[in-house]
Formats: structure tokens, C-alpha cells, sequence
């Protein structure tokens, strides 16, 4: 998982990069006829990244991005041209050439002498966003994915999920738009959702310098170890994106606490396998007898199994006694704290702490989810 969100990092980079290299360093201005170029070429990876998702060469990636920063130049001169006739503008991959709306002809020449080509349409770029904003007024139910402003179409695009065009709401909700101004409707093939990861448990969790893990999906958050924060400290994804605080928070005596999560993040009732075995989905919280097996998942060393060796013990950390603590032969590092104990389907606890490392052998202390469910009045996310 640290790899691949690592390589993800890292191809984000490179190419966030390589677009700076091929279109950040756009003049101010640009004549008729561009002089040649003294600038760098565009960098390998955004060239590789066109080439692979494009279907191009490497000639025609350079190609394409020498007519599309030609294109972003003309686009300044000829919308000034077409004044308020000005309909919108769109980049046409195929001839590498800038097309440009006008709703009167009188500008067409006027246009066409930046290097655009012209196309004359019924609505012009106000009339087309004034539509657009008459429809970000209304409430849109689930089954629309979305809408904007189609200057090819002259029209306000709106974007039906598969499956949901015959929904009363929908119906509903497309014959209001119709009457804000020129509309088309399209299909789109999912539901838009956020890119952010699902609360997922044994994943890694950041809040101030500590590194701790997700033990198990709650109905609004998650729940995790005590000491990996205080109530209120805020709390970061696998990501370094915001998800929540901490909304509880017992250590020591107790080692538990549950986050709320929220800013584009959801729960799941999933434990990470780490490709060790595959994720498992959450059941249940049925406790499991001292002698049967365990695994731990935690986003130090993963995935781990061993047996329950006692419960309701009494562990004496420095920093103060824990009670009613599950105690079992399963190894853990640094980092895994608040990960999961699973046994089958069924969610058992999070990681507390222990003993020896993942090289050595050891043993490693749970707090019982079921005692953190009804401290707090949580309910456990389940498949």
C-alpha cells in the first residue's frame, strides 16, 4: 500500500511537472507566426503520459502540444475580436486548430484573421452561463451527475447517470432546466464521487507527528488506539488529506478513542489484506474464545495472525495501567497501533501495544472493539 501510494505521489509529481515544463512558460504574448522555440522540450513523462492515455507518438504528443499553446494565444485575440458575439471556443485535436462560436457574422473575418476558425451559433457565451447559473440554483437529485456550458453544442450539457433518465426526480429536475434556457442531456456511465480513500482499516492515519493506523468503520468515522491523539487533534489520511478529530480519546486506564470523518472521506467495513490475503470484509464484533486465531492488520507490518492468549488483562505501560486488555501471540511494530484485530469477519480490537517486533516474534495487546462501541454509543460499519 506505501508503495503504491508512493508511485501515485510520484507520477503525480511528474506530471504536474512536466505540464509546468510544456505550458507554464507561455509568453505574455505571442506574434502571428511564432519565432522557433528556445524553450526545453516538454518533459519525458508528461510525453510518455500522453503517448500511453492518448494513443500518440511521441511526434505527435510534441506535435499536439506545440498546436495547443498556438491555440491558448489565438484564444485571447479572437474572443477580443468577436466582442459580445462571442459564443465560446474549443481546441479541435484532430486538425490541431482553435474553433471559435460567434453569433454574427459580421465578426466572423474579424475572427478569422487571429488564426481561428468560426463557427456561427444561436447563443452567446452570457446568454449560455446565465442558463448555467439559473440551473445552479435548482436542487439536483442523485440520478444527475452534472452540467457546464458546451460551446460546440451552443447548449448547458447536462449529464445523466446510466439507468436513472426515467426517474421522476430526474424527469422532474431535467424539465425545469429545460426551462432556464438551451438545454442537452447526455448519459454519463457512474456517479461522480471524490477520489479520496475510504476509511479502510490497518491503513495509516497522521495527526501532528504520530503515525497510527485504522483499526475499524463506525457509522461517521472510525475507531483507533487512545494514545495516537487527544480529543480535538485533527487528523489526516493516507494522503496527508484532512478526514476528521478525534471525538474521544481514554489513555491510560483505557486505550481506545473514535474519529469522525468527513471532508470527502466515507467508511467502509473492509480490513486491508496488504496483498497478503484479501481484504476482508467487517461481519460482526462476535468475540472470539482465548486459544482461537487472530490476525492483526496495521500499516507498519501489515498483516499478521497468531492465537488469543488471555483477556481482560491488565497491561502496565510507563505511562500508566490499561485494563481489560485482550492479550494474543500476534507480532506488531511502531505505526500499528489502533490497526485491526480480526478474527474470520468478525472486527475484535484495535492495537494497543506490545512487545518484540515482526523479526523476533512477540506479543501484542488489544483493546476490544465491542468495550469502544459502547463507550462511546458507535455502531460498527458491517457488510
Amino acid at each position: 500500500m506505501r508503495r503504491t501510494t508512493a508511485l501515485r505521489t510520484a507520477l503525480s509529481a511528474l506530471l504536474l511537472l512536466g505540464t509546468w515544463t510544456a505550458a507554464g512558460a507561455l509568453p505574455a504574448s505571442a506574434a502571428d507566426t511564432p519565432a522557433r522555440s528556445t524553450e526545453a522540450p516538454a518533459s519525458p513523462a508528461l510525453l510518455s503520459a500522453m503517448q500511453r492515455d492518448l494513443g500518440l507518438t511521441r511526434d505527435e504528443a510534441e506535435a499536439r502540444l506545440a498546436a495547443e499553446k498556438t491555440a491558448t494565444a489565438v484564444e485571447r485575440k479572437a474572443r477580443s475580436a468577436a466582442g459580445s458575439a462571442y459564443g465560446g471556443s474549443w481546441f479541435d485535436a484532430g486538425r490541431g486548430e482553435l474553433t471559435v462560436a460567434v453569433t454574427r457574422a459580421a465578426r466572423a473575418d474579424a475572427v478569422r484573421a487571429t488564426g481561428a476558425t468560426v463557427r456561427l451559433v444561436r447563443y452567446d457565451a452570457r446568454q449560455l452561463d446565465a442558463a448555467k447559473k439559473r440551473l445552479d440554483a435548482l436542487s439536483a437529485p442523485a440520478g444527475v451527475g452534472s452540467w457546464h456550458v458546451d460551446p460546440k453544442a451552443n447548449k448547458v450539457v447536462v449529464n445523466v447517470v446510466a439507468g436513472h433518465r426515467d426517474d421522476n426526480d430526474v424527469r422532474a429536475f431535467l424539465a425545469r432546466a429545460r426551462e432556464a434556457g438551451p438545454v442537452a442531456v447526455r448519459q454519463t456511465p457512474g456517479a461522480p464521487r471524490t477520489f479520496a480513500a475510504g476509511t479502510v482499516g490497518g491503513d495509516p492515519y497522521y495527526t501532528g507527528n504520530v503515525r497510527c493506523s485504522i483499526g475499524f468503520s463506525v457509522h461517521g468515522g472510525f475507531v483507533t488506539a487512545g494514545h495516537c491523539g487527544s480529543p480535538s487533534a485533527a487528523v489526516y489520511g493516507w494522503d496527508r488529506s484532512y478526514i476528521g478529530n478525534f471525538q474521544g480519546s481514554s489513555f491510560p486506564g483505557n486505550d481506545y478513542a473514535w474519529v469522525n470523518v468527513g471532508s470527502g472521506w466515507w467508511t467502509v467495513p473492509v480490513v486491508l489484506g496488504w496483498g497478503t490475503v484479501p481484504d476482508r470484509l467487517v461481519r460482526g464484533s462476535a468475540e472470539a474464545p482465548v486459544g482461537a486465531s487472530v490476525c492483526r492488520s496495521g500499516s507498519t507490518t501489515h498483516w499478521h495472525c497468531g492465537t488469543v492468549l488471555a483477556k481482560n488483562e491488565t497491561v502496565n505501560y510507563s505511562q500508566g495501567a490499561v485494563h481489560q486488555m485482550t492479550k494474543t501471540s500476534v507480532c506488531a511494530q511502531p505505526g500499528d497501533s489502533g490497526g485491526s484485530f480480526i478474527s474470520g469477519d468478525q472486527a475484535q480490537g484495535v492495537t494497543s501495544g506490545g512487545w518484540g517486533n515482526c523479526s523476533s516474534g512477540g506479543e501484542t495487546w488489544h483493546q476490544p472493539v465491542n468495550e469502544i462501541l459502547n463507550r462511546y454509543g458507535l455502531r460498527l460499519h458491517t457488510a
